[in-house]
């Protein structure tokens, strides 16, 4: 039977990561000791785990908007990013401001930054696409000279480094986590904020419970992947997945609620993104994906699926994603082309797979050439 290589739906969780999943056990222990590890190594005042990496950005807005600014105002975020960033912008009283991307680096630059500068923007959120760093020197030159706060999100490139020698999460004044599926720390879910503005108070944490529906749903998801796997061989994984959402025991990632207040990370999911965090230079030599820009995308995943790659979704078919959420945010793209452009001619790939397994990919995406 022919070898089917997976680029999502959990097909970067190892058999005992899985069972991990399922069968580990959390205390409240691992909770502090999550935050205990990330004030200490990335120089924070106060960590807390969330629910999800909306909630992470929309805490670190609302913070600064209660203790430092007093009203909303506007926010810069990249051109071509995941409607979670948006969420959490909104969620804390700001308007998002998009800036346009450069190609090679899928990350806005210093230009597009001062053509959507206004008198009103607060603060500047940095993504490193995919893991693809941004000229961090720059922004900071930037944020500093129009006195705005750089927040740094880690979604994408916990453990990788600038050009300039400094690991992403050091920068900034504060630091937002994504724990969620393919995220460069992966619990199925999850997040948390790092504030190290000294001059920041302390943030209350959140006053309920973890929600152990979602906890459960991270626990089984790389299960219920591998199944998604299996009986894709028969043509049933579809049915599968579809009866999976509707009986609410997969969520899609884009369907997270902004919580700060009131809904923390649970223990366990605390326990595995430590675990994953304390060894994550060595997850991140490589970018969280590896992109390409090619003509035809339609074409060259149809190519791609009769070799046998499949994609579970890719990042991103629209420049704010998932599509079926586009007009919603109302993207202006006669200000931001390139993000438009990008987003019709990228293919990316995880870097869970080795490199002589991705040589296909590499020969059929170059056969069909590179777009210009």
């Amino acid at each position: 039977m022919k070898r089917h290589y997976f680029l999502g739906t959990a097909a970067g969780f190892s058999k005992k990561w899985r069972v991990m999943m399922r069968k580990g056990k959390g205390h409240h222990e691992d909770y502090v000791a999550l935050q205990e590890y990330l004030v200490k190594e990335y120089g924070g005042r106060q960590a807390i785990p969330l629910i999800n990496g909306r909630s992470a950005i929309a805490a670190i807005l609302a913070n600064y908007r209660e203790c430092v600014w007093g009203d909303g105002g506007e926010v810069i975020i990249n051109g071509f990013t995941c409607r979670a960033v948006v969420q959490g912008v909104k969620a804390a009283g700001f308007i998002p401001a998009y800036a346009d991307i450069d190609r090679g680096t899928l990350n806005f630059t210093i230009e597009s930054l001062e053509k959507v500068l206004t008198p009103q923007t607060r603060a500047v959120i940095v993504q490193n696409t995919l893991g693809n760093m941004v000229d961090i020197e720059a922004v900071e030159k930037f944020c500093r000279k129009h006195k705005l706060v750089l927040i740094e999100d880690l979604a994408h490139c916990a453990g990788r480094f600038y050009a300039d020698g400094r690991e992403a999460g050091m920068v900034g004044a504060a630091v937002a986590f994504s724990f969620g599926k393919e995220k460069s720390i992966d619990v199925c879910g999850g997040g948390a904020v790092v504030f190290r503005d000294p001059k920041m108070p302390l943030m209350s944490e959140p006053c309920g419970e973890p929600d152990d529906k979602a906890e459960f749903r991270a626990r089984i998801y790389p299960t219920i992947g591998y199944i998604y796997r299996g009986l894709s061989y028969v043509h049933l994984s579809g049915v599968f997945m579809r009866l999976m959402l509707k009986t609410g025991l997969v969520r899609r990632s884009a369907e997270g609620e902004v919580d700060y207040k009131k809904v923390p990370l649970g223990d366990f999911q605390a326990k595995m993104a430590l675990v994953q965090l304390k060894k994550r230079g060595k997850l991140a030599k490589r970018p969280l994906r590896e992109f390409y820009l090619v003509r035809d995308r339609g074409e060259v995943l149809r190519k791609l699926a009769s070799a046998g790659y499949y994609f579970g979704g890719f990042w991103y078919e629209k420049p704010v994603s998932p599509e079926r959420y586009y007009k919603k945010v109302h993207f202006p793209e006669k200000e931001c082309p390139e993000a438009v452009w990008v987003s019709e001619h990228i293919v990316n790939l995880p870097n869970y797979y080795t490199e002589k397994e991705l040589a296909e990919v590499r020969r059929i995406i170059k056969e069909y050439k590179e777009a210009e």
